[in-house]
C-alpha cells in the first residue's frame, strides 16, 4: 500500500519548503514573516508547498550573546612577545565593543583566579594566555560553564577545549631544515622548559629535519633553558665548550639567541663564518641585533585576534568547527647563517 506525503513525525524545516516550491530559504522566511515584497506567483508557490508539506517547525532562537567583560590572564611580564599577544587581544576586543579585565604578571600564576571566574556576574568569557594550570585543572574550569579559549597551550590541552597555537613542529623543522641545506649536522639545541608544549613539538621538528639527513641528534647538544638572553648565553657557552662543539646553535627564541650570540663574541667567533646562531619567534631583537638573526616568525597577533574571534562565538552560543587550531609559521633567514665552517665534515656530525 502506497503511502502519500511525508509521515507526521518528520518535521517540516524551512528548506523542505524552499526546495519543494522551487525557491530560497531566504524566500520562504520573508513570505512566513511578511517583512519583505514577495511576487504573489511566488507566495502562492510557497503556500502550495506548505499545504502539501505542513508548516515549517519554528527555529530555535538565537541565543543571545551574554553580556559582560573578558578576562584575559597573562601571568608572565608583558614584554614583547606575550605583550604582542595581549596587545592584539585588547584591540580585538575592543572592535567588539568589550571590555578587558588583565590579570599579569608573575604573580598571576598564584593568585588563584581562575577558581573564582565562576562566581563573577561581570564576566562573558575568558582568554588564557600559555596557562600554568594542567589539562585537569582547564577540564574542571570548563565544567563551570565558562566560555574559554587557551592561546599557546603550555602542556596538552584536552580536546573539547578551544585553543589556539602556532605551528612549533613546522618552525622548528624548517629552521633545522635550512641549516641542514647550508651543510651543518652537528647542530646544538637550546631548547626551552622540559614541560612546555612547545619545547616538545619543537624537538619533534628539530629532529625529525636532522633524520631526514639521515643524523641523530647526540644527547650533549641538547640542553633545556628559561627562555631568558641570560639562559642562552649560558647554554651556548657550555655548548660551544664542549670537545667538539657544534657549528650552528638553534636557540629557543630570539632573546635566547642573543645569549648565544654574546656567548660566541667572548670566544673570537664569528657569526656566521665560524658559527650560525638561529632564534625563534621574529620579535625585535632579531631585527636590531649583529648580525641579524635567522629566527621562525609566529603569528602573534594573528593568534591573539584569532581566540578572541573563537572566543565570541562561544559566548554566543556557536559551535565551533576546530577546537584546536594551529596558525603557520615562517622562516626569516637573516645574516646569522651561512654555510658550514671550511674543513668540517657534511657527513654524521664528525669534525
Amino acid at each position: 500500500m502506497k503511502h502519500m506525503g511525508r509521515p507526521k513525525s518528520t518535521r517540516v524545516t524551512v528548506r523542505d519548503i524552499a526546495a519543494a516550491a522551487g525557491v530560497s530559504p531566504a524566500t520562504v522566511s520573508r513570505v512566513l514573516t511578511g517583512q519583505a515584497v514577495v511576487a504573489e506567483e511566488t507566495r502562492a508557490a510557497v503556500r502550495t508547498a506548505m499545504e502539501r508539506l505542513g508548516s515549517p517547525e519554528p527555529a530555535a532562537p538565537r541565543r543571545t550573546a551574554r553580556p559582560g567583560a573578558v578576562f584575559v590572564r597573562c601571568p608572565y611580564l608583558l614584554t614583547d612577545y606575550f605583550g604582542t599577544i595581549v596587545t592584539a587581544v585588547a584591540e580585538a576586543l575592543d572592535r567588539h565593543g568589550r571590555e578587558l579585565i588583565l590579570s599579569a604578571g608573575s604573580s598571576a600564576q598564584h593568585n588563584g583566579a581562575l577558581t573564582g571566574l565562576a562566581r563573577r556576574r561581570d564576566l562573558a568569557g575568558a582568554l588564557l594566555v600559555l596557562p600554568v594550570e594542567d589539562s585537569a585543572a582547564l577540564e574542571q574550569l570548563r565544567r563551570q560553564d565558562i566560555p574559554f579559549v587557551v592561546i599557546d597551550p603550555r602542556t596538552p590541552v584536552p580536546r573539547d577545549i578551544a585553543a589556539v597555537s602556532a605551528s612549533h613542529f613546522t618552525g622548528a623543522r624548517n629552521l633545522t631544515a635550512h641549516l641542514v641545506a647550508l651543510g651543518h649536522r652537528r647542530i646544538g639545541f637550546i631548547n626551552g622548559p622540559e614541560d612546555w608544549l612547545a619545547s616538545t613539538s619543537r624537538h619533534a621538528g628539530h629532529t625529525a629535519a636532522l633524520a631526514e639527513a639521515g643524523v641523530l641528534i647526540p644527547p650533549d647538544l641538547v640542553t633545556h633553558i628559561e627562555p631568558t638572553s641570560d639562559w642562552g648565553h649560558t647554554a651556548a657557552a657550555r655548548l660551544l665548550d664542549l670537545p667538539r662543539p657544534p657549528t650552528a646553535l638553534v636557540a629557543f627564541n630570539d632573546k635566547a639567541a642573543v645569549g648565544a650570540l654574546r656567548a660566541a663574541h667572548e670566544r673570537g667567533l664569528r657569526v656566521p663564518t665560524d658559527l650560525s646562531i638561529a632564534g625563534f619567534d621574529d620579535d625585535y631583537l632579531s631585527r636590531t641585533s649583529i648580525p641579524t638573526l635567522t629566527t621562525v616568525r609566529q603569528p602573534l597577533e594573528e593568534l591573539g585576534g584569532l581566540a578572541v574571534s573563537l572566543l565570541l562565538r562561544l559566548i554566543e552560543g556557536t559551535a565551533l568547527e576546530a577546537l584546536h587550531v594551529e596558525l603557520a609559521t615562517e622562516l626569516i633567514v637573516r645574516d646569522s647563517t651561512g654555510p658550514v665552517p671550511d674543513g668540517r665534515n657534511r657527513r654524521n656530525g664528525t669534525t
